[in-house]
């Protein structure tokens, strides 16, 4: 694959909002789950990774019809680091159709459905006519609501694989500025706390009633979270490209094992790995550290273990964040590739925060603390359900 660079990048989570706090968090080895208060939840003893600054964002007049929490997230998003304005410049050198915008989600805005079915009519059950589906609730509607806020015509797409959505997005928008058909892109992913997942996944009996504990022999579930995280991709080759943090390559597979359950060896995992070191055009031995999914429940841990494993041994340093974010669905691999830019830019290795007795049986090095070793090539691994999996190997350019 032909590196692309990571121009201007940008997150907001529970960590906090920008790359500022997102950097302060993870060096003070903080996390930003709390006990779950969201909405009307008042029976589900879990922490989740909310974003409070939501709730006081208002939308521009203009921009209106896209109200939901999502949209407003994107925009809370949108609006750190300068990010705005860096996208802006590109579409001034490149115009307004020569920029794409590939975004993952899981659920969109789901949430502003689930609120209306509280106001349908009582005698016939029809939902308010102020619902807006097409601009809320459809999963188009985080990009529609990026480019009209851009004013840009190029190609736009949303891609919602669960919660490999917002790594894919990498691959393909770098599968496009090779093809010739763009000249930047916005990715990332945008995903919102709303009743569906939260209840589903207890459904599911995933949920921990504790701070989620990655790799942990005691790990009991994930705790879901919610984040914007923003990347303005770019071919290399000016003078911006200094000290840049780079895409090098991107690996995808669709394993299918289960709906919900990953395959018990992490076949799927082992390949996406494998095609994102060919990609790249590396070896296990060359990959600094890994960013896992790590999403805490036994089986995805055990299974991602058996992966790494496999390939790396136990001698490439590894840690999950979602112990200090929680696991933010559609937008995990969107912020967990600024993370990943952030360690490379920094020079240290993010510890996973919460784990207090590693599993034995899974032989990988899994950091508790962080690191200051400096690192040069990151892998970082989004698994979603059904077995949709992509990895993708990021690296300094000087």
């Amino acid at each position: 694959m032909t590196p692309v660079r990571l121009s201007h990048f940008t997150a907001s989570s529970c960590l906090g909002c920008g790359r500022a706090a997102t950097l302060t968090a993870l060096l003070q080895h903080r996390g930003g789950l709390a006990p779950c208060r969201f909405e009307t939840i008042d029976d589900l003893e879990t922490p989740v990774g909310e974003v409070p600054q939501v709730d006081d964002v208002a939308l521009p007049a203009p921009l209106a019809e896209y109200e939901c929490r999502n949209n407003r997230l994107a925009w809370l998003g949108l609006q750190q680091d300068d990010f705005s304005a860096a996208v802006k410049d590109a579409i001034a050198r490149y115009g307004p159709r020569r920029v794409g915008i590939l975004i993952g989600t899981s659920t969109a805005g789901i949430l502003q459905t689930e609120q209306a079915y509280r106001r349908r009519d009582p005698n016939t059950g029809a939902l308010p006519e102020d619902l807006l589906y097409r601009t809320t609730h459809n999963t188009y509607s985080v990009a529609a609501f990026i480019r009209r806020y851009f004013r840009l015509a190029g190609p736009a797409l949303v891609v919602s694989t669960a919660c490999s959505s917002s790594a894919k997005v990498f691959a393909s928008a770098a599968r496009m500025l090779a093809a010739g058909v763009i000249d930047a892109a916005i990715v990332g992913g945008v995903d919102s706390l709303c009743l569906t997942t939260l209840y589903g996944f207890n459904s599911l009996e995933l949920l921990s009633a504790e701070p989620c504990r990655p790799f942990d022999v005691d790990r009991k579930g994930l705790c879901i979270g919610e984040a914007a995280a923003f990347v303005l991709l770019e071919r290399p080759g000016s003078n911006r490209d200094a000290d840049t943090v780079l895409l090098l390559g991107a690996g995808e597979s669709s394993d299918a094992y289960h709906m919900s359950a990953p395959h018990p060896d992490g076949l799927g995992a082992q390949i996406a790995m494998a095609a994102a070191l060919r990609s790249a055009g590396l070896q296990a031995s060359d990959i600094d550290y890994i960013n896992l999914h790590g999403t805490a429940t036994p089986s995805n841990d055990a299974a991602e273990g058996k992966a790494v494993a496999a390939l790396f041994g136990d001698r490439t340093p590894c840690s999950s964040i979602k112990g200090a974010t929680g696991h933010t669905l559609g937008a995990a691999g969107g912020l967990e590739a600024v993370i990943s830019a952030l360690a490379l830019q920094h020079a240290f290795l993010p510890g996973g925060i919460n784990t207090r007795h590693l599993d034995p049986a899974i032989p990988i090095q899994y950091l508790t603390a962080n690191s200051t070793l400096a690192p040069s090539r990151v892998l970082s691994n989004s698994f979603g359900f059904g077995g949709t999996n992509c990895s993708l190997v990021f690296g300094r350019s000087g």
